[in-house]
């Protein structure tokens, strides 16, 4: 998330190199090295997870809820995976 956090903040960012310190270099098309704000890029990285993230549950919640909507019109469940291929997960 870091290096796109990277390209999303500094768009004349074209090349980003880490090293094996955990450092992270970054240079412009001329390859010349950019100077970051380290502290924007992780509040944008974990802002970017927080989008990616709701991004699955609403995925998720959708094949719950269509599933749900599939029995309720009464299909069986196989039937409802064979149309939707969402399985849903094994109860305990």
């Amino acid at each position: 998330m870091k290096h796109e956090a990277i390209y999303k903040l500094y768009s004349n960012v074209k090349m980003i190199v880490d090293n094996k310190d955990g450092t992270l270099i970054v240079y412009d098309e001329n390859k010349n090295e950019v100077s970051i704000d380290m502290s924007a890029v992780n509040t944008k990285a974990t802002e970017l997870k927080t989008v990616k993230d709701n991004e699955e549950q609403a995925i998720k919640d959708a094949q719950v809820s269509g599933n749900q909507k599939l029995l309720d019109l009464g299909l069986t469940q196989a039937e409802a995976t064979a149309l939707t291929g969402y399985t849903p997960p094994a109860e305990d």
